[in-house]
């Protein structure tokens, strides 16, 4: 069986000062990108939900244009109906045929005035939701003009940034792979914690380069020799001394 290779305290020191550089580097990168990524991502939900409203407003308009339609087709009918009780009338026998035809016909006028009112009614309503429909389709203008602008923006980020983000993205990999899991994992939830994303800072001016609390002489002499991993007090963030800070770089 091969030999696991044991990393000494200094040579982890320094796997995790690469690390901490290097995702600093891509931690500059998403600052670039700022909340561009997420600005698109809403205003790409925002301006599909216009469009669904869009939509809805065409189908109510459509709904109502062929509502017209069939009273205008209910107005032709009366209107034959009506042609076709006077042609009898012209013919009845008695008093009883003729007022038979006449209520008739008093019926289909009354049809015609109903669907006559329905219409103009309908009209109303088709012109509110013709005003309605303009304005969704300008907010949809408007919101896709916003659109493009932002991902114009952020896909020239992205262009300036691929190669290199591409390149510290790998060697952020390959420098997690010489870090054993247990010092990884405490890596990471100290890098979550922070805004700045800062696990491992330097002691700068004796104090931690993270929450800029005090380090007395005595632990920062510890800190020097590199024998075992030790944490600010007041932040718990990684410490190395300056030395190691700046021999170590993110390329």
């Amino acid at each position: 069986m091969a030999a696991v290779k044991e990393y000494s305290v200094e040579e982890k020191l320094v796997a995790l000062l690469q690390l901490q550089k290097i995702d600093s580097k891509l931690d500059e990168i998403k600052i670039l990108k700022g909340e561009l990524p997420m600005e698109v991502s809403d205003l790409e939900d925002e301006i599909q939900g216009l469009q669904a409203r869009q939509t809805r407003i065409e189908e109510e308009i459509n709904g109502i244009t062929e509502f017209m339609e069939s009273k205008k087709t209910a107005i032709k009918d009366s209107e034959s109906l009506i042609a076709k009780y006077e042609k009898q009338s012209e013919n009845v026998k008695n008093n009883r045929e003729f007022e038979a035809i006449n209520k008739e016909i008093e019926m289909q006028q009354l049809e015609i005035k109903l669907s006559e009112k329905h219409i103009r009614d309908a009209n109303e309503e088709l012109a509110e939701k013709v005003k309605t429909l303009e304005g969704a389709k300008k907010q949809v203008s408007v919101k896709e003009g916003v659109l493009n602008h932002k991902k114009g923006e952020l896909q020239k980020i992205i262009t300036d940034t691929e190669k290199e983000e591409t390149h510290f993205n790998k060697q952020s990999g390959e420098a997690r792979s010489h870090i054993d899991e247990r010092l990884l994992y405490s890596y990471d939830r100290i890098r979550k914690s922070y805004r700045n994303g800062l696990a491992v800072v330097p002691v700068e001016r004796d104090a931690c380069g993270g929450c800029f609390n005090s380090i007395p002489p005595q632990r920062q002499s510890e800190i020097r020799l590199h024998k075992k991993i030790i944490v600010c007090e007041n932040c718990g963030r990684i410490l190395v001394d300056a030395t190691l800070n700046d021999s170590v770089e993110a390329k």
